[in-house]
């Protein structure tokens, strides 16, 4: 007979996961403990589990912990001592090497690739690296992410010796933490969850609140800020265009966003 009980059991809110996130904050100060191959190399494994568009697995993780490569790379992501000093540096990687090879077996190749590919390759990496923050984080280590690499790819990639069609999409610095610094305010919900259909007028009419408590975040740790702290910084930062030759650089390394 089917089970006609009704369960008084309420849904789940919370669980180790989401706590996890909930308290995530960006580390970049660490400790002397050393992180293992056999901790790096099982938060990687986990990773690889994250989805990937029709199973390309078109993603690569560099690991690296050399002091003069992780020195060469600070210096690329505008001096950023974190990438020099954390015990682990690790790269994700689009990577369409393995793909062009299936194709070389079956007598084509990704000369003609286009903005599909690119982009595909590129979340594929994404979705790895965030799995592995994350599962980084439910052993212990913390770090953060670093997008700067994508200031000068080339040079990320003569470093990291890519070969053509693999580029870094973004870093992560690793380690145990000696700090944790206290957590940035993200936005309403209000701004960021919209049911059915896009609701533009309650993204703009939560904006000035969330200018608020993002100024009172940098007040209270002593850092410069305006009282339209959000929509000023992003207004700075993106006035003038971002990484111009990203597209062009790209393309050198075997990837047509175009």
């Amino acid at each position: 007979m089917p089970d006609t009980s009704t369960s008084t059991e309420a849904s789940p809110t919370t669980s180790e996961t989401i706590e996890c996130l909930l308290n995530r904050v960006s580390v970049r100060k660490y400790s002397d403990q050393p992180v293992t191959e056999e901790t790096i190399e099982a938060v990687l494994k986990a990773a690889f589990r994250a989805p990937t568009s029709s199973n390309i697995q078109s993603y690569t993780a560099i690991v690296v912990r050399d002091p003069e490569t992780k020195q060469k790379l600070s210096v690329t992501v505008n001096n950023q001592r974190h990438v020099a000093l954390c015990p682990v540096f690790i790269a994700f990687c689009a990577d369409l090497r393995r793909i062009e090879y299936a194709m070389n077996l079956h007598q084509h190749n990704l000369d003609n690739n286009n903005l599909e590919v690119g982009l595909v390759s590129s979340v594929d990496a994404a979705l790895v690296g965030m799995s592995a923050y994350l599962a980084a984080e439910s052993v212990g280590l913390r770090g953060l992410m670093i997008g700067a690499v994508r200031n000068d790819p080339e040079k990320v990639g003569e470093i990291l010796g890519l070969p053509k069609r693999v580029y870094c999409v973004f870093g992560m610095c690793l380690g145990w933490p000696a700090e944790f610094p206290p957590q940035k305010p993200r936005m309403d919900t209000s701004m960021t969850i919209h049911y059915e259909k896009y609701d533009e007028k309650a993204t703009v009419a939560a904006m000035g609140d969330y200018d608020k408590a993002l100024a009172e975040h940098y007040t209270s740790r002593g850092v410069a800020t305006t009282p339209d702290s959000w929509t000023h910084d992003i207004d700075n930062k993106f006035a003038a265009r971002q990484r111009d030759k990203l597209r062009e650089q790209l393309g050198r390394m075997g990837f047509d966003f175009s």
